[in-house]
């Protein structure tokens, strides 16, 4: 949830990028769970994260995401591929990108493409710490709203 000079609270729009659909269902009913104001639209592959962003055929409705949690291993478009694209978009690289890693060799390699996300946040493996991984994602978005805000 994004707070305004006004106190008013907006929902964001996350889009998650993630090819296992356990993982985006602890991610989406953890997100729930924490009462956060947002909506969270899931794609499975890169091809479809690039439809999504740059709403195209069946995303063409769907709002353009304030924030996307992207996990670097896709089928199809990997997700390099993906954040390549979208930092070499003039529209679409204002968009803040989390990656999320597995382990610390994840962060290497999306860097060692010679590309640099927004953060990178390693992905939980147990269920219960999904909890924590979310209020990492919301003081992250925080962070991205004070920031612009000054």
């Amino acid at each position: 949830m994004a707070t305004d000079d006004e106190g008013t609270d907006d929902p964001i729009d996350i889009l998650l990028v993630e090819p296992n659909p356990g993982d985006s269902r602890l991610f989406e009913e953890q997100f729930t769970d924490a009462k956060l104001l947002n909506t969270i639209h899931t794609v499975s592959d890169g091809d479809e994260a690039l439809a999504f962003l740059h709403q195209r055929g069946e995303f063409a409705e769907d709002p353009r995401p304030d924030i996307v949690l992207l996990e670097p291993q896709l089928p199809g478009k990997s997700g390099i591929e993906v954040l390549s694209e979208l930092k070499n978009d003039p529209v679409l690289n204002e968009i803040p990108v989390v990656v999320l890693t597995s382990s610390d060799a994840g962060e290497q390699v999306v860097r060692s493409h010679g590309l640099e996300a927004d953060t990178y946040l390693q992905k939980p493996v147990e269920p219960e710490d999904f909890v924590e991984f979310v209020r990492s994602v919301e003081d992250f978005w925080f962070a991205i709203v004070q920031k612009s805000a000054e």
